[in-house]
């Protein structure tokens, strides 16, 4: 029988829905997801196997125009999936006038088979959907464009086919039993930033780090100890709050969903670290594992 693999990198700006969708077809929360840009840092794969088939799909972050060494960092994420892409799925958000012919013409570049797909469609009415696929198909008439909802998992099967449809005979690259590239400690401390991002406000969430120090496991019980680092003292006061609160809120939130990740009770202690201009620093990026 004929094995079909191939890497399908998840291209596209900020917010567009990129680490939805991923999860969405992958069927795992393997990426995190909340309101405010730049949610990814890294890129993430999430392996979806058949018999006679394995597609690796890669989240990336958004592309941006970076502005300190962080962002950079990211952004090389988002080179080597335009390098490595057997197919782009380049998703978009109507709601998004401004420029994509950067985007456009890199992947153009590449040469690759491209998968659109027009995501948030649940915001829009008909014939601004309709308007949206002509528009599109300007730009990558060869290509399928397909009107979608990751939020609701709406039309996912036709991107599932289209993708099938192109891609190319291999062997797994991976084993079939892996769901994902990365380890357990890389999901704990995105779970652990995922809370973060949807507790504190303005620049808080960008400021901050999260290492998993200490994972120790048992039969029924997994202890976990994670260090916040942040940028300056104060922070870390916002970070942990009045007497703790804030902290102690943030565990309780972080610790139930790592449990539901790995279907085991956690003991998760959180320390809140200042490691001073961490997102310029080259040593401390390679250390957050950036470079």
């Amino acid at each position: 029988m004929e094995h079909k693999a191939g890497f399908v990198n998840i291209i596209g700006k900020p917010n567009a829905g990129k680490s939805t969708l991923m999860n969405a077809l992958v069927g795992e929360n393997l990426s995190i997801i909340t309101s405010k840009a730049q949610t990814t840092r890294h890129r993430i794969m999430g392996i979806v196997n058949g018999e006679d088939f394995q597609i690796v799909y890669s989240d990336t972050p958004g592309i941006i125009n970076p502005s300190y060494k962080l962002q950079k960092s990211m952004m090389n994420f988002v080179e080597g999936a335009f390098t490595d892409a057997d197919i782009f799925l380049l998703i978009i958000d109507p709601t998004d006038d401004s420029d994509y012919s950067s985007i456009i013409a890199k992947i153009k570049k590449f040469k690759s088979p491209v998968v659109v797909v027009i995501n948030k469609i649940d915001l829009l009415n008909e014939q601004l959907v309709s308007q949206h696929v002509d528009k599109w198909l300007g730009q990558f008439p060869d290509s399928p464009i397909i009107p979608a909802s990751a939020l609701h998992k709406f039309n996912l099967t036709p991107i599932f086919n289209e993708i099938m449809d192109r891609l190319p005979v291999n062997p797994p690259y991976y084993p079939k039993d892996e769901l994902t590239d990365r380890p357990v400690r890389f999901f704990v401390s995105e779970i652990v930033r995922e809370k973060i991002l949807l507790q504190y406000k303005q620049e808080i969430p960008y400021s901050c780090e999260v290492v998993v120090t200490d994972y120790q496991e048992g039969n029924s019980l997994d202890k976990i100890r994670a260090v916040i680092y942040v940028t300056h003292e104060s922070q870390k006061g916002i970070i942990i709050g009045k007497g703790g609160s804030a902290l102690k809120r943030l565990g309780t939130e972080a610790r139930k969903e790592i449990e539901d990740f790995i279907q085991k009770k956690v003991y998760l202690e959180l320390f809140v670290k200042v490691m001073k201009d961490w997102r310029n620093d080259y040593n401390s990026l390679k250390q957050f594992g950036y470079e």
